[in-house]
Order: structure tokens, then C-alpha cells, then sequence
């Protein structure tokens, strides 16, 4: 689903300003905006600026059945708090596990393979619908996204937009406390980046915020902000 050339000028326009932007997409592209959340470490501040861009907003989680239960706890405590009101659990079919994965053990030898299953393929259905995609993504959060725009198109036509891509943690840190929002509970134990629980580990302070994401693997990616 390309976007206009004008509406891209727009957005662009809003890319200092991420409720700026948020209100921007949402009065350009109606329905057909999407935000993606992982419901992580430092996810608060973007559903901060969503809720007040548009509490209606739809709000993809993946739920791919090997969250943490504190990812779950804070997902629900933080829809509440924040007024969200479309919150989608997104997931792959029981068929496609019982095909793919009947033990449940996929994470342990083939964790792109699991990847795919549990999130790419589920979130590329689930996100035919949208023009454009909200993501939390950060260019200091990895080598791999150190040149992320804030608008982003996609080989496909739809678009990413990346509200927080030139914010530094410290600034987020900060912008969650003078906003009052609550933290994962697992940031706390050395979370600084928190996915499913048998592929994420406590990183050491000097690390890469994400080196405990698929640990002494070359994968540094679920897949589903790499596809076209």
C-alpha cells in the first residue's frame, strides 16, 4: 500500500516531534496506521505519545506464547494506565504450531525458524491492513540500526515510522520519569532489551543494549523490521 508523495512531506515535516508525527499519520492515513509494540524495556514512551496522539490507535503485540509473565503483567498494566484501547494480541495459528513446533522446542535449535513462526509471518498478515507501521526502534540501540530514519519506506510501499529513532537512552530514561510511567520490571535485573524469555539474557552494563538477544548467535534480528 504506497503512500502519496504529499503525505510523505507531511510526516517528514513532524520527524522532530514524535505526538507531532503520530497526529500527523493518524490525520493523513485514518485507519490504516498501526503501531507495533513489544511491550519491552522501553516501550512506555512511545505508547505514551500514541496515547496522546490517538488512544484508538490499533497496537499489534505479538504474542508469541514464550513472553516472560512479567511482559505479560506489564502489557496489561500498561494498556490501563495509558488508555489504550485497541490493543491486538497478535499470534500464530495452533494448526501452524502443531506442524512446525509440537514440542515446543523450535527457539532451541532453529530460533529463525521460530522467529518466523511466532512473529514474521503472524505480524506480515496482521499488518496487510496498515499504510503505515509505528516502531519503537532507536538508532542507538544496535550497530544494525545506527542509520534508522524516523520515516522510513519500505521496498513495498508501506512505510515505518520510527518515532524515537534519534533519542538516547538516557533521554527516554528521563522522559518516562518526568511522565511518571513505569518501567518493565525486568529492566531492574539487566533487561536492557526484553523479547521472548528462552532467547533473552541480562546484558553487562558497557554491552550493547541488545548483545542479549540471541546470545552467542550471529542473529541479531526477529526478522520482522528486515523484510520488505
Amino acid at each position: 500500500m504506497a503512500v502519496a508523495p504529499s503525505v510523505l512531506t507531511v510526516l517528514r515535516s513532524q520527524a522532530q516531534d514524535p505526538v507531532g508525527l503520530l497526529r500527523a499519520a493518524s490525520a493523513q492515513l485514518g485507519s490504516a496506521v498501526g503501531v507495533l509494540s513489544s511491550f519491552g524495556a522501553e516501550s512506555a514512551l512511545l505508547l505514551a505519545f500514541v496515547a496522546e496522539a490517538d488512544p484508538h490507535m490499533p497496537v499489534l503485540f505479538l504474542e508469541t506464547g514464550r513472553h516472560f509473565p512479567e511482559t505479560l503483567a506489564y502489557r496489561a498494566e500498561l494498556a490501563e494506565a495509558l488508555g489504550l484501547t485497541n490493543v491486538q494480541d497478535i499470534r500464530p495459528t495452533q494448526a501452524e504450531l502443531d506442524a512446525r513446533d509440537p514440542t515446543g522446542e523450535l527457539w532451541a535449535f532453529d530460533p529463525d525458524a521460530c522467529c518466523r513462526l511466532r512473529k514474521v509471518e503472524p505480524m506480515d498478515l496482521a499488518s496487510l491492513p496498515y499504510a503505515a507501521l509505528v516502531t519503537g526502534r532507536k538508532q542507538a540501540q544496535a550497530a544494525t540500526r545506527a542509520l534508522l530514519p524516523v520515516v522510513e519506506e519500505k521496498a513495498g510501499g508501506q512505510l515505518r515510522l520510527n518515532p524515537l529513532a534519534h533519542w538516547q537512552a538516557e533521554e527516554i530514561t528521563r522522559e518516562m520519569k518526568r511522565r511518571g510511567l513505569p518501567p518493565h520490571p525486568l529492566v531492574a535485573q539487566g533487561y536492557p532489551s526484553i523479547g521472548c524469555a528462552p532467547c533473552t539474557q541480562p546484558v553487562g552494563q558497557t554491552e550493547d543494549p541488545r548483545a542479549g538477544r540471541w546470545a552467542g548467535l550471529a542473529k541479531t534480528e526477529c526478522g520482522i523490521h528486515t523484510a520488505s
